[in-house]
């Protein structure tokens, strides 16, 4: 069984596939890297090269899996960065002839287009297109807090009353389609100093949070979504459990970034994931933490 990843993909550091296909093969996944921008590095630096693929090409590969009639070997579709329109409609395509193919294949979506703080990096359809095509298709979504804000115009950062508010939001990308959400990234009301960080995770029956602390790091590390999502789907589709998945993967993912600030730190550069020097933390995490059911979410459900 395999994984069909379509994003995009930096020579150096970590972003997209680069971040992605690595984490899913060492947790025991055939992986099948499908690249939607082939670039130097990350655009976080401010400067790169390469260029965007196209989804023209996107789709030409998976039409030559399809000629090998192999998608019926699909366990999952996971899509991240997009890049332009071309490439969402050659995502879903892909996703449904996988599911086609293979009934029972997932799709997950990773619904890549900014940051807190940061604000939005892709173009002006970008959201629209996640929001109308990709997520009603998604059986899983994994926004951080300002993608699930942007993609539901609900607030979810006002400390009077965000929790309430994120129930709302979860429960509205619930009802696009995907019956698994995973929030990537979240700050509550609980957390005034910003001493910890925490996950969110619903399956429609409950709400699950689980949090860590927040590590020192000046910037948000790029890559930190891509393997999220990713070493989250690579769980679920091991365990089928949504909880289990959410503590193993927050696990996985507090001691890759801790091994990242801690080297980078050292050498004085910027920070990028340390996956390869630190992949242990993938199959065998150091950290443990464990998830909390947030009861009132069946409260707000049934209002």
């Amino acid at each position: 069984m395999a994984v069909l990843s379509i994003q995009s993909h930096v020579v150096y550091g970590y972003a997209g596939n680069t971040a992605a296909v690595f984490p899913m093969q060492r947790l025991g996944k055939e992986v099948w890297a499908v690249n939607t921008v082939e670039f130097s590095n990350h655009t976080g630096y401010g400067l790169w090269r390469g260029k965007a693929l196209g989804g023209e090409f996107a789709a030409d590969l998976v039409e030559g899996l399809e000629e090998r009639n192999v998608l019926s070997r699909c366990e999952a579709v996971l899509s991240g960065y997009l890049g332009e329109a071309s490439v969402t409609h050659a995502v879903g395509s892909a996703v449904k002839k996988a599911k086609k193919a293979a009934p029972k294949a997932l799709y997950c979506c990773d619904p890549v287009m900014g940051d807190l703080g940061r604000g939005f990096y892709v173009k002006p359809d970008i959201p629209d297109l996640f929001r109308n095509e990709l997520i009603p298709l998604a059986d899983i979504v994994t926004p951080n807090q300002f993608e699930l804000d942007a993609l539901t115009g609900i607030d979810t950062q006002n400390a009077e009353n965000d929790r309430r508010n994120v129930f709302r939001a979860i429960e509205k990308l619930h009802e696009k389609g995907p019956g698994i959400v995973l929030v990537t990234s979240y700050f509550d009301g609980d957390n005034p100093d910003g001493q910890n960080i925490g996950m969110l995770a619903s399956d429609k029956s409950g709400i699950y949070h689980i949090k860590t602390p927040k590590l020192p790091l000046d910037a948000i590390v790029a890559g930190s979504g891509d393997i999220t999502a990713a070493v989250f789907l690579s769980r679920y589709l091991e365990t089928s459990d949504i909880v289990r998945s959410l503590e193993l993967c927050t696990a996985s993912i507090y001691g890759i970034l801790e091994a990242s600030w801690r080297y980078d730190r050292e050498q004085g550069m910027p920070i990028e994931l340390k996956i390869i020097q630190a992949q242990n933390e993938l199959v065998s995490p150091s950290f443990s933490f464990q998830a909390q059911r947030l009861y009132e979410a069946q409260r707000l459900y049934e209002e």
